[in-house]
């Protein structure tokens, strides 16, 4: 099975389910002042790489960087559908990301999740992001866990 990560619109439809999928997990864990997801429109635009992962064409993964063009980034909309869990696929994507953002020369970036999500912060952990105190639209949300790691 071949796995790939790449950018793509996020207007295809079997990417548009990935992120309907995502924003209703999210909101199944969270109150909806505390979910963040990025609109259709705020992933078009042009600071904004949107990438899928797919393996043998099935797209199982999805998640975005934000440049911020200030040499750091925001990592945004990461999910993989849940059959696709455990299998390396948020791993190849956050790897494909964070070259991405290096190739763009952004040095630093970060992300916020949530206290219910234990798996994505180990995820995160495992690859180097630390906890920092909450950013921006964050800052005073205590359903809000931000991270960054310096590339």
């Amino acid at each position: 099975m071949k796995l790939t990560v790449g950018i793509e619109s996020p207007r295809r439809d079997d990417l548009l389910a990935l992120i309907r999928a995502g924003d209703e997990y999210g909101l199944s864990l969270y109150p909806a002042e505390s979910y963040y997801g990025v609109d259709l429109e705020g992933l078009e635009r042009p600071e904004v790489a949107f990438f899928a992962a797919r393996r043998d064409g099935v797209a199982l993964g999805i998640g975005a960087l934000v440049d911020r063009g200030d040499g750091s980034a925001e990592l945004k909309r990461m999910f993989v559908s849940p059959e696709a869990r455990g299998l390396g696929i948020a791993s190849a994507l956050l790897r494909a990301i964070e070259q991405a953002a290096a190739d763009r020369d952004i040095r630093l970036v970060q992300l916020e999740t949530g206290p219910k999500q234990p798996d994505a912060i180990a995820l995160y952990e495992k690859h180097g992001y630390r906890l920092i105190e909450n950013f921006g639209p964050y800052v005073g949300d205590p359903w809000s866990v931000c991270m960054e790691k310096a590339l």
